[in-house]
């Protein structure tokens, strides 16, 4: 059996498994203020606190911003995907992003995952990984989005 194969086994045995919940991370106005600047996206809900406040109680992250921190909210997550012969992980993409509930400048996230997919493709594995971004005291997520990560096997 190949290593991708193999590792295609391995990763279907979790589909609908809860994986485990990552470390909290504070989103902070200096974050929120870089990602406006690099983005060039200056609306007033992200960096003006006395215009926001009115409408959202302070600043909010770009939903993007929190997108964008999946990398790191995920990186305390166990992922299990069998190494033996791997050559490269890479983003795939992602099948459904939904930006449920702003996170305000200052609060807490984390990130849980369920393996929700799985698919074998040559020597390469797409594993779907439905991804949960808590917000420390809501009731509602912030973001639940399903990612596609590719591993590629040596053949």
């Amino acid at each position: 059996m190949s290593n991708a194969a193999a590792a295609y086994e391995a990763i279907n045995a979790r589909v609908g498994h809860d994986e485990a919940t990552g470390d909290w991370f504070e989103i902070t106005q200096e974050q929120i203020n870089d990602f406006a600047d690099c983005t060039h996206d200056h609306q007033f809900i992200h960096i003006d606190p006395e215009r926001a406040t009115p409408v959202f109680g302070g600043t909010i992250a770009h939903g993007f911003l929190t997108l964008s921190m999946l990398v790191k909210l995920t990186a305390s997550i166990p992922n299990e995907i069998p190494l033996e012969g791997v050559q490269m992980g890479i983003n795939y993409g992602f099948e459904k992003v939904r930006f449920i509930n702003p996170v305000l400048s200052g609060k807490r996230i984390r990130a849980s995952a369920v393996t929700s997919a799985v698919e074998l493709k040559g020597t390469a594995v797409n594993s779907t990984r439905t991804i949960t971004v808590a917000i420390e005291g809501e009731g509602k997520p912030a973001l639940v989005a399903d990612w596609i990560g590719r591993t590629v096997y040596d053949s």
